[in-house]
């Protein structure tokens, strides 16, 4: 495998540490968790013992596909407190790797940027009808599992027990940055095609935009 571009193979060369299927469990661990994990929590996830959990976290951070912060635990403080836990958290850097390479986040931006120049807004509800329709293959192969379908879509769902899943990643997350309603839009209607996909009449999508996660959350999406 050859690549033309520096950014190119660091990012070939961060995504190769997960080929080890134990450090794979302990980043995929870590991602889908709801806060910061400690190498004690990693390695009773992945049933391992906490130095080689450490030494593959570590490995990961060094990659740049973690993110290390320290904390003591609480109610410690001051001397004697000992020193603070490791944490890891998913990496707001995002690696993409094409071979040989392509910008398919450029085309996105001109497509995205067309939609916002078409006054009539034919270019937007073609976009939002297509997104929809894709959400709705997504569902519909999914076996009825909305949770499914929407981590194979990209969004790291995370399901309470009330039927409301939130939705850690947003796949568009670049682009968003500067076509925040264009997307948020687009997100909406692929996730209410994967509702419509799934056959769950209950279940309802809405925007409810918070920090660290995708704008979308689902609502009312018991199991059938």
């Amino acid at each position: 495998m050859t690549t033309s571009r520096p950014a190119d193979l660091a990012a070939v060369s961060g995504l190769s540490h997960l080929d080890d299927p134990l450090r794979r469990r302990l980043y995929e661990f870590v991602i889908e968790s709801d806060g910061p994990v400690s190498r004690e929590q990693a390695a009773a996830a992945a049933s391992v013992g906490r130095t080689l959990a450490a030494y593959h976290l570590d490995k990961l951070a060094e990659a740049g596909l973690l993110a290390v912060s320290y904390q003591r635990p609480a109610g410690r403080g001051g001397p004697g407190a000992g020193r603070p836990a490791k944490l890891y958290t998913r990496a707001d850097r995002e690696i993409t790797v094409s071979v040989p390479p392509r910008d398919y986040e450029l085309l996105a931006r001109l497509l995205v940027t067309s939609v916002e120049q078409d006054s009539s807004g034919a270019v937007q509800e073609a976009v939002n009808s297509a997104a929809h329709e894709a959400g709705r293959r997504a569902g519909a192969e999914a076996d009825g599992s909305v949770v499914d379908a929407l981590r194979h879509c990209g969004y790291l769902p995370r399901a309470d027990g009330d039927g409301r899943i939130d939705l850690r990643n947003c796949p568009f997350h670049l682009v968003a940055q500067n076509h925040r309603d264009i997307v948020c839009g687009l997100n909406l209607r692929l996730v209410e095609g994967v509702i419509a996909g799934c056959g769950h009449p209950s279940a309802h999508a809405e925007l409810d935009p918070a920090p660290d996660r995708c704008c979308v959350v689902v609502r009312d999406a018991q199991p059938a």
